[in-house]
């Protein structure tokens, strides 16, 4: 079964830094504090309609979570807390920075069941946290995922690729960083430039140049296979469809199919290695895939079956039960 959140967003409170990519309002879609009242009548509303609740989580997202007033804080985990349990939801998963974890935090968000905690780790390079103002380093991640795990909690992870200062070498030196630490979850956002930003500023300076956005796929792809390599679920891959997102973007690696571009590249070098391979005068290959990617096999838009048809080779795509994500087999 599907795993779903209950996403109840809290704004930019208490967080102690302003990011070069943070505005905080565009992404969380509004400026509202919600009150435990209506956490309260969120969950209950969400648990009267819910077909499977075992397999949601309540998530508080937008905000640094446990840098939020503690008596905030506690309204928000206290109005939620009851219905988490059997016949509930499973548990109730939060964000926040590395730096605002510690033991007395974590005895807290025990208390009132909170079972997964994501950390927005968004590079695990130095210069290049220090060069978004992120103010902590890779080193509060690490210590911050060590205490986690020590709590039982699940961990998740979010990195942001393309920063300031940030390389595809980079990006990937993150992604290799991350699978040391080997979270539970992975989320990988391409940065999305958001007007009123400190990355704005330095974008239309020409100070910031970002890579190619074929670049950013091609980097992202990587890291996907890393990740399903390592057996480590990535959750999200680019930033959720917004219209606050769409109209207050000036720059970056938006797509509102972001994810299916980079699964669909995997898929295309998979084939091309396979095509490789055969050198033969072959027109036609019957490719195989798993049944539940024949579409991401096939490309955004078909892009793929076009792409190798431009070189004079039309390839079916069939679908098999059997295969595993990612792999193809070649069936003629």
């Amino acid at each position: 079964m599907k795993h779903s959140n209950i996403s109840i967003f809290i704004p930019h409170i208490g967080c102690p830094h302003m990011c070069s990519f943070c505005d905080q309002r565009t992404i969380s879609g509004s400026q509202h504090a919600p009150s435990g009242e209506e956490v309260r009548e969120i969950c209950s509303k969400a648990l009267c309609e819910s077909k499977s609740p075992e397999n949601s989580e309540i998530a508080f997202f937008g905000g640094s979570f446990t840098a939020v007033p503690r008596d905030y804080m506690a309204e928000l985990l206290e109005a939620a807390k009851p219905f988490v349990g059997s016949g509930k939801f499973h548990g109730i998963r939060i964000s926040t920075r590395p730096d605002c974890i510690d033991r007395e935090i974590l005895d807290i968000l025990k208390s009132y069941g909170v079972t997964s905690i994501e950390l927005g780790a968004q590079s695990m390079m130095n210069h290049v946290l220090e060069a978004n103002e992120r103010g902590h380093t890779a080193h509060d991640v690490d210590q911050a995922c060590v205490l986690i795990r020590e709590y039982g909690f699940e961990l998740g992870l979010q990195m942001m690729m393309g920063l300031y200062k940030s390389m595809p070498d980079d990006d990937l030196e993150t992604v290799r960083r991350i699978l040391d630490i080997h979270p539970d979850t992975v989320r990988i956002y391409p940065v999305v430039i958001l007007k009123g930003t400190k990355l704005a500023e330095l974008y239309e300076a020409g100070i910031y140049k970002t890579y190619s956005f074929d670049e950013m796929i091609e980097t992202v792809s990587a890291a996907l296979m890393m990740f399903a390599d390592s057996g480590i679920r990535v959750i999200k891959c680019g930033l959720h469809a917004s219209e606050f997102v769409e109209k207050d973007m000036t720059g970056g690696f938006y797509h509102p199919a972001f994810r299916e571009l980079c699964e669909s590249r995997i898929y295309r070098g998979k084939m091309s290695e396979i095509i490789a391979y055969e050198q033969s005068d072959t027109k036609k290959l019957v490719l195989a895939v798993s049944s539940s990617c024949i579409s991401k096999a096939a490309g955004h838009k078909k892009s793929n079956i076009e792409y190798f048809r431009q070189y004079g080779i039309e390839v079916e795509i069939v679908g098999d039960e059997n295969i595993a994500k990612y792999e193809v087999q070649l069936r003629r």
